[in-house]
């Protein structure tokens, strides 16, 4: 999915002009083949990580450029880069000397808290400019979407939907948990999704799963009363994630799964109403919680947040987050609703459009246990 000038350049203007609110003279975004982690750099640059690690480098004032390390010229399709391409025997240290160079004072990094390289952190914080987190201000530039980017999020919800349609297809007594899976991966990978998918399961007997996420097991063969959610989580081949299940039951499912489903169409309908232009995400959450809370549970894992060329984005949807949402900002929800006895929840996943009117969501597959 090719992406146009006038798009090239309005991402550019979006985070230089965050750069300029912040008081920073140029931003450092950090990515990785870490599983969601590699979409800040092909945002800005085009090119999609195979292995190891880049960084896309935005001054104020000044071309861009993405820095690799030198041992990764012949990883990955350099082709696909839409600006100059520098490969450092240390990348951290080509910075700073950029830094030094250009008299820059403050650097804005994108991916402090989990993506960037210690060496290269460590160059950094020894350099001439202050070193500035700037993981919020990066993904708020980039919150509210384009047209094209919209496109890209539409065409990943439907490769989405298409694998948990596959599994529902297959899906029989007796299977193991890892067979299904590959069912959707299947879709996947035909799609051109290469490895951009997060597969995990929430599963368990009598018709409730426990809280915890695992990986899918190649041994562990499905029961009748089983209750089986497949989390899947994908970026199309545009390159935006979204996240999209649903719950499978052959059986019967528990008086609790039950509950938490009745909370879970509540919600829905609050999502609908609440997430608006303007409304903040404090507003959504507290309006998209009451239903679960009201009946009993707690809510574990992030009841949600944006998602874009990065799997998780600001703002979160929590408490206290006072952040304005912004029309055509995509926002993934997934209240996990855990018992009060933390033995069993109920997790569904979509991935909303806000609009001036309230939120829209972009699957079309019925919330209910299938």
């Amino acid at each position: 999915m090719s992406t146009t000038q006038a798009e090239i350049e309005q991402r550019y203007a979006n985070v230089r002009e965050a750069a300029q609110a912040a008081g920073v003279d140029a931003v450092v975004v950090s990515g990785s083949e870490y599983t969601g982690f590699e979409g800040a750099v092909r945002y800005l640059s085009g090119f999609r990580i195979l292995h190891r690690y880049a960084y896309v480098v935005v001054p104020v004032d000044g071309d861009p450029a993405v820095v690799f390390p030198r041992e990764a010229r012949w990883v990955g399709d350099h082709g696909e880069a839409w600006m100059e391409q520098i490969f450092a025997e240390h990348p951290g240290a080509w910075i700073v000397d950029q830094a030094r160079a250009n008299g820059w004072k403050r650097l804005g990094v994108s991916g402090l808290d989990y993506v960037m390289a210690v060496r290269d952190y460590r160059a950094l914080a020894d350099g001439p400019a202050e070193v500035v987190p700037f993981d919020e201000q990066f993904d708020l530039a980039r919150a509210v979407k384009s047209e094209a980017e919209l496109e890209s999020v539409r065409e990943g919800m439907r490769i989405n939907e298409a694998g948990v349609e596959a599994v529902l297809r297959a899906y029989e007594v007796g299977k193991t948990e890892a067979e299904l899976m590959g069912e959707a991966e299947r879709v996947f990978t035909a799609a051109g999704c290469y490895r951009t998918t997060m597969d995990m399961i929430l599963g368990g007997p009598e018709g409730a799963a426990y809280p915890e996420f695992k990986f899918p097991s190649p041994e562990r063969r499905l029961e009748r009363d089983d209750l089986l959610l497949y989390g899947l989580e994908i970026a199309g081949p545009g390159g935006h994630w979204v996240e999209f299940s649903r719950p499978i039951c052959a059986g019967a499912p528990s008086a609790g799964t039950l509950a938490a489903l009745d909370a879970y169409h509540e919600y829905a309908d609050a999502a609908r109403a609440t997430m608006k232009a303007g409304a903040t995400a404090h507003d959504v959450h507290v309006a998209v919680s009451k239903g679960f809370l009201d009946r009993g549970f707690t809510l574990g894992h992030v009841t949600g947040h944006s998602i874009g060329m990065t799997m998780i984005e600001h703002p979160r949807i929590g408490e206290g987050n006072e952040t304005v949402l912004r029309e055509n900002m995509v926002v993934s929800m997934h209240p996990h609703a855990i018992t009060a006895d933390e033995r069993a929840c109920l997790y569904m996943q979509d991935t909303w459009l806000v609009t001036e009117d309230g939120g829209i969501p972009l699957a079309g597959l019925e919330m209910r246990i299938w």
